[in-house]
């Protein structure tokens, strides 16, 4: 429990240093804001490794595409993969749910940095342009968006249908696709105290090609990531 408190006294410290220390960054360009939350994924590496002694295993970097554009679907059982994958790839742009936009302070960076919010469970006229609005997004950036086909985050044996969404910006992008497995929820569940003395393991799987229709697509993606995070278990 004494671990527990520390990490968390020192990680959400941090972020809060971050966030004040990067207040004038709304002022300038996008790029000064995506920096900070380099900085948030570096720390949140940091904290795991320093104060709950987590290994931290990256696979497959060489998977990494950077000769065109893609969007990345990821796995999704903690935190810990929402600040640590803007280590690993260029400041993914972020689908997110649109309440966390009204967080004071926080919510005011997510937008800066330009991520996409959606209602969930409503039809509104914003969701009803959503695809449009990915669509312009990756078309104007060099940013890949990325997606937790999941929905949200689940439990370490969990394995649930990934959404349709998913599919659906397969269809919608053209773009090809970068397969990420993490199995972050041993360490740093959904809830509950975080357990020391874990590995969190990273896979980043060669990239599924936008020549699938999209049903196979999901069905691909899915056997994917849980055929990997089975052998993680």
């Amino acid at each position: 429990m004494l671990r527990n408190f520390i990490f968390s006294l020192f990680f959400f410290t941090g972020i809060i240093i971050v966030l004040i220390i990067f207040l004038p960054s709304f002022f300038l360009p996008k790029q000064v804001v995506l920096f900070g939350g380099k900085l948030m994924g570096y720390w949140t590496g940091f904290c795991l490794k320093f104060f709950l002694s987590t290994k931290i295993i990256i696979k497959g970097t060489e998977n990494i595409i950077n000769d065109e554009k893609f969007f990345i679907a990821a796995s999704h059982q903690s935190m810990f993969e929402t600040f640590f994958l803007q280590t690993l790839f260029n400041s993914p742009v972020f689908i997110l749910k649109k309440e966390l936009l009204f967080i004071p302070i926080f919510g005011w960076y997510l937008k800066k940095i330009g991520s996409i919010s959606i209602k969930r469970s409503q039809i509104t006229k914003d969701n009803l342009n959503f695809y449009d609005e990915i669509s312009s997004t990756v078309k104007n950036s060099d940013r890949p968006l990325i997606i937790f086909p999941q929905g949200t985050r689940v439990l370490p044996d969990e394995r649930p249908p990934f959404k349709k969404g998913a599919s659906r910006i397969y269809e919608k992008l053209k773009i090809a696709c970068q397969p990420v497995a993490i199995n972050s929820g041993y360490v740093w569940p959904k809830s509950g105290r975080k357990i020391s003395n874990k590995t969190i393991t990273i896979s980043i799987m060669p990239k599924i090609n936008n020549d699938l229709d999209k049903q196979i697509f999901l069905r691909t993606l899915e056997d994917k990531i849980y055929s990997e995070l089975n052998l993680m278990n």
